[in-house]
């Protein structure tokens, strides 16, 4: 599928940049790419792409410090020590073991930022064979795009902050101190190999035993990450692995690879042969032609459920998230570092509703289990009701539980719906009632004129002048009554949309977490919401039109009095500050309020709004 641009300023930037100075960003994600060039553009007072390309024409300098924004250099040594303790106990004695005589062990830092987290992979080395033997046999090849962050790894001093998570052993026989820095020994540093290298442009490192590529590929996108994978398969040796960040998962070209451990994201390499033998079981021809299409199929099922309207999560039999499409990582604010984190971990297993221990009665049972009409509300203070399933995922052929899927179906419209409908019927009823009403008064007026037109035609002619004169106000009246039926029909309308408003305006009021209170220009209250109930334990109907200043809470209001009139007389827009209360149950806590003024239309001050919430 053909990448959309984010916009052609953008692309004609990025051009202009691989251009110039060829850093080819065509194949970074466009969110976080954005994200990152705006970043820089909002430090050098610029709005849009187009002025910033005029920027870096007249500034060549800002080159460096957009690269510096643009490529994040976020490592430390030993990063998520239990996936560093799994490469020490099971990957590095394999290669050890596996490794033909007299041949080099290999290994490959793709992506090594400032390289810390190759000196980790060369001291586990040294470690496992020795210093002599870690001389003569391991090279570690470190490469980035960025050349100012490989040559402060070259460098390889570090401050005693880089260093911490470094066992006091490992410092002390790996590492130089000097004036409070760290420098790594030249034995263990002669066996590492900096150069620049661009993974989606330049040909593969060869023959190598381990890829370490930590939190690198999830800045790229789906197309650019498998011809990455195509060249890291190239690079390796048969049963050679590959070790990611635990924010990363094998979503493309998941064939080339095996799953050795999930939870610390380490692969090995698919041999190719093995790969044609798997497509001839499954009942392809071998033939060159074919490969594709099968390749094509799992880029199509990764496509459908990234895509998929539905937000949906898949989890292990651990609960560790597996898989979060597109929709759910928008609707609960998903992050994608957030994949391999353990389901508890996050927000979404207690909110909108608690998830833990429906995955354990769905493993137990291996049932599906549906919740219907669940209420929620995301960070915009907007409210959905969805329907959540939680499905088992079994294995067919062997009946192994893998995990489970859970779904979130938005039924919001549907709810939305039903309520106007019920409403509409509501309101349908109060006006035919209405309606009848007025017909039996207008049957009785008109009864009340026929009779008095029968009692005027029974007069003289004497009185003809006077029938019609009332002749004449008969029609006014009906003129007048015609108005006022008119009138009535529109101040129902009218009481209609004002309690709407104020249903509407009360169920805002009793959604906000703050406590809300406004008071009119004279500081008598007008509004008290339930959060300030909660809060200071009066209630409405005991504050409502009371002098603010005169309340008894446990809230200091006198401190308010400056704050109030600065508002008030439009010396500030806002107040903020904070300060010491106690709540309703008598305990001590710190409370921010923040006071904006009340306007009309016409911007006319009516009165302030104090917000007030517990931190």
């Amino acid at each position: 599928m053909n990448r959309v641009p984010e916009s052609p300023e953008l692309e004609s930037l990025l051009e202009y940049i691989k251009r110039n100075r060829g850093f080819d960003f065509s194949g970074y994600k466009r969110t976080s790419l954005s994200r990152r060039v705006r970043k820089r553009m909002q430090l050098v007072n610029v709005d849009n792409y187009s002025e910033y390309l005029d920027y870096l024409e007249v500034h060549p300098d800002e080159f460096v410090e957009l690269f510096n924004t643009i490529l994040i250099n976020v490592t430390t040594f030993f990063r998520e020590p239990a996936a560093w303790e799994y490469i020490v106990s099971e990957i590095i004695p394999q290669i050890i073991n596996n490794r033909q005589f007299n041949k080099p062990i290999r290994v490959w830092s793709a992506g090594c930022a400032s390289g810390e987290e190759t000196y980790s992979l060369a001291i586990l080395l040294a470690e496992a064979l020795g210093m002599e033997e870690y001389s003569r046999s391991v090279k570690v090849f470190a490469t980035d795009v960025d050349m100012d962050a490989l040559n402060y790894a070259r460098y390889a001093n570090y401050t005693s902050k880089e260093v911490n998570n470094i066992s006091p052993e490992l410092l002390d026989k790996y590492f130089e101190r000097t004036n409070n820095r760290y420098s790594v020994q030249k034995e263990l540093r002669r066996g590492v190999i900096f150069g620049r290298h661009d993974l989606v442009q330049d040909a593969p490192i060869s023959r190598i035993d381990l890829i370490v590529c930590r939190n690198t590929l999830m800045y790229f996108n789906s197309e650019t990450q498998s011809k990455i994978l195509d060249r890291f398969h190239f690079a390796l040796n048969n049963g050679g692995y590959l070790f990611l960040g635990k924010a990363e998962m094998l979503f493309s070209r998941n064939h080339l690879f095996s799953l050795l451990d999930l939870h610390h994201r380490v692969f090995t390499k698919v041999p190719s042969q093995n790969f044609r033998q798997m497509l001839m079981g499954m009942g392809f021809s071998h033939k060159q032609q074919m490969l594709p299409q099968a390749v094509d199929r799992n880029r199509v099922h990764e496509a459908i459920f990234e895509i998929d309207p539905v937000a949906q999560i898949v989890v292990d039999i651990n609960s560790t998230v597996l898989l979060v499409n597109s929709q759910a990582r928008k609707m609960f604010n998903i992050n994608p570092k957030d994949i391999g984190r353990p389901l508890q971990d996050l927000e979404i297993s207690y909110r909108p509703v608690e998830l833990r221990s429906r995955l354990d009665q769905v493993y137990n049972n291996r049932r599906n289990i549906s919740l219907k009409d669940i209420e929620w509300s995301n960070s915009e203070r907007e409210t959905y009701f969805l329907d959540i399933e939680v499905m088992p995922l079994i294995n067919n052929s062997t009946n192994e539980l893998l995990g489970a899927k859970i779904i979130f179906s938005n039924v919001t419209r549907f709810k939305q719906l039903q309520q106007d409908l019920v409403n509409t019927n509501q309101e349908l009823e109060t006006a035919y009632e209405e309606l009848q009403s007025t017909n039996e008064e207008l049957e009785t007026t008109n009864e009340e004129l026929q009779s008095t037109v029968e009692e005027l035609e029974t007069t003289n002619e004497e009185l003809q002048s006077t029938n019609e004169e009332l002749e004449t106000m008969n029609e006014e009246l009906q003129s007048s009554n015609d108005e006022l039926q008119t009138m009535n029909e529109e101040m129902h309308q009218s009481s209609d949309e004002l309690n709407r408003v104020n249903s509407f305006l009360e169920s805002i009021l009793t959604s906000l977490r703050s406590g809300v209170v406004v008071v009119n220009r004279e500081l008598h209250i007008l509004i008290w919401n339930y959060k300030a109930e909660d809060m200071w334990g009066l209630r409405f109907d005991e504050v409502f039109s009371q002098h603010f200043m005169s309340l008894d809470i446990g809230l200091p209001i006198e401190q308010l009095r400056q704050p109030l009139r600065a508002v008030l007389s439009g010396e500030t827009e806002n107040y903020e500050l904070t300060l010491n209360a106690r709540n309703r149950l008598g305990r001590t806590i710190k409370c921010e309020i923040i006071l904006n003024p009340l306007n009309n239309s016409t911007s006319n001050m009516q009165g302030v709004i104090l917000l007030m919430e517990e931190r």
